[in-house]
């Protein structure tokens, strides 16, 4: 019998490395995903096989059930995150993999993977559910990183989250401003490693005055009613984590005439951007910018 798994991906709304350290932020589950299937079979094998949106593999491999060693693969270095994955699932679950005498494992991204909306925590999450394990600790073991996007992989309505005494608190909410058709969603042309970004994050010192005007700032957000006001916010997030990265914000690095706000999500340099506007400029202000992809709010949010 087949099993089936899904994720959603993930936007972060605010919070960003702030999370880290205790802030509230906000989070946004995506229409986009990953999905994971898994058939039994008797080969003594775990065959894996990752696709994209279109259906064409980016990756397979092929392990001994016995010690999970690699028998072939067509990436070694994604090989090498997967076969880890797989042994600190088995370490968290003993039982996982033991259940047949080999396994036939299919994921598939309904997203490019380099938009970064979770091609890895949706792995994550997808195999957790599989291996009947907690997700925080896998990625924990894992990646690391502060788990917004485990919790949004398992939610389908936006959330706030916050690490309080090193467990994750989330709390779905009905997030239901009545500008939403202003809002756009604009890929920059690069992924950006949000480990990497981490890591230069946690060079700097820890500003408590900053978690809790970045909670403020998202508790705000929350009950927003003016496009406005929503506006004013978005910069003032935007300046405070320019000022604790050093690093000059996206809208005045490629945006500075964009007469509307513009706001990192997740990590800074990459990904996507938040964008207000109106349907009738401002995707074309973007694409003659070169950036093409400009997705509405309505049909990158499950709400």
């Amino acid at each position: 019998m087949e099993q089936k798994f899904y994720g959603n991906g993930k936007l972060l709304l605010s919070g960003e490395y702030v999370l880290l350290d205790g802030a509230k932020g906000l989070a946004l589950p995506t229409r986009y995903g990953q999905a994971l299937s898994v058939n039994e079979n008797r080969s003594g094998l775990l065959r894996w096989k990752s696709l994209d949106p279109n259906g064409l593999p980016w990756f397979e491999g092929e392990y001994d059930l016995n010690g999970l060693l690699e028998r072939s693969n067509t990436n070694t270095k994604t090989a090498e995150i997967l076969t880890r994955i797989l042994r600190q699932a088995q370490a968290l679950n003993p039982d996982f993999l033991t259940r047949a005498n080999g396994y036939e494992v299919k994921t598939r991204l309904s997203f490019p993977k380099n938009w970064g909306l979770g091609t890895s925590s949706t792995l994550i999450y997808t195999l957790a559910c599989w291996a009947d394990i907690d997700p925080y600790q896998l990625l924990h073991a894992t990646f690391g990183g502060s788990g917004y996007d485990i919790a949004c992989a398992g939610t389908d309505t936006p959330i706030l989250y916050q690490i309080e005494n090193n467990v994750p608190k989330v709390e779905s909410i009905a997030w239901d401003v009545p500008f939403k058709d202003r809002l756009f969603f604009v890929y920059l042309n690069q992924k950006r490693n949000s480990r990497e970004a981490i890591a230069m994050y946690r060079k700097r010192d820890m500003d408590h005055g900053l978690i809790a005007d970045i909670s403020s700032i998202t508790e705000q957000l929350t009950v927003v009613e003016r496009l406005s006001e929503f506006e004013r916010l978005l910069s003032a997030h935007e300046n405070l984590i320019s000022k604790a990265l050093d690093i000059a914000t996206v809208q005045h690095l490629l945006f500075d005439d964009y007469p509307h706000a513009v706001k990192s999500l997740g990590a800074w340099g990459g990904d996507f951007v938040l964008a207000t506007g109106d349907a009738a400029t401002s995707p074309t202000y973007f694409k003659e910018k070169g950036y093409d992809t400009v997705i509405p709010f309505s049909k990158m949010i499950l709400s």
